[in-house]
């Protein structure tokens, strides 16, 4: 099993390959070329050891797994008391409880920093990740028809919501 910690320096790369596996083969993210270390460290310094804004990695013996993140749902200051929740998983290592490991983490810390509500916009079709947060006791709040536009096709997403 993997051993869930924050996210340091020493783990940026991994991080990076694993978001940009994604970016170029799945529709779970909206991004469309991939980033290097480098252009993400401005997404990489608004997280911290406390408090509501976490980056986690799964760690297995060394290798970085799988990483979740909460980050701010809205900049006005209103939103504050919630967060947008993502979790993703390095290829080959699904199935294996790595998104169950870093999502107990996850929610823990961010209920514990005083959250409201934590929010997932879930690319459609993914069961996967639909039956992760129904898990953690998300519901579906309700989805945006052809929102999104990745490998030639529009694609819908489903938004979950779950209150502490």
């Amino acid at each position: 099993m993997a051993i869930v910690r924050n996210c340091g320096p020493g783990d940026y790369a991994a991080v990076v390959g694993i978001y940009n596996h994604f970016i170029a083969n799945s529709p779970a993210t909206f991004d469309l070329h991939p980033y290097s270390v480098g252009e993400r460290v401005p997404w990489f310094s608004q997280f911290a050891e406390d408090g509501p804004h976490q980056l986690l990695v799964a760690d297995r013996e060394g290798d970085v797994a799988g990483f979740a993140a909460s980050t701010r749902l809205k900049e006005r200051p209103g939103y504050n008391t919630s967060v947008e929740t993502t979790v993703y998983v390095a290829a080959g290592n699904e199935g294996q409880g790595i998104g169950s490991a870093l999502y107990d983490e996850l929610l823990k810390r961010v209920q514990a920093a005083g959250i409201h509500a934590a929010f997932a916009g879930i690319a459609l079709p993914n069961e996967a990740s639909v039956k992760l947060h129904e898990k953690y006791g998300f519901k579906h709040a309700g989805t945006l028809a052809e929102v999104g536009y990745k490998f030639d096709r529009f694609i819908d997403v489903a938004w979950f919501q779950k209150h502490f």
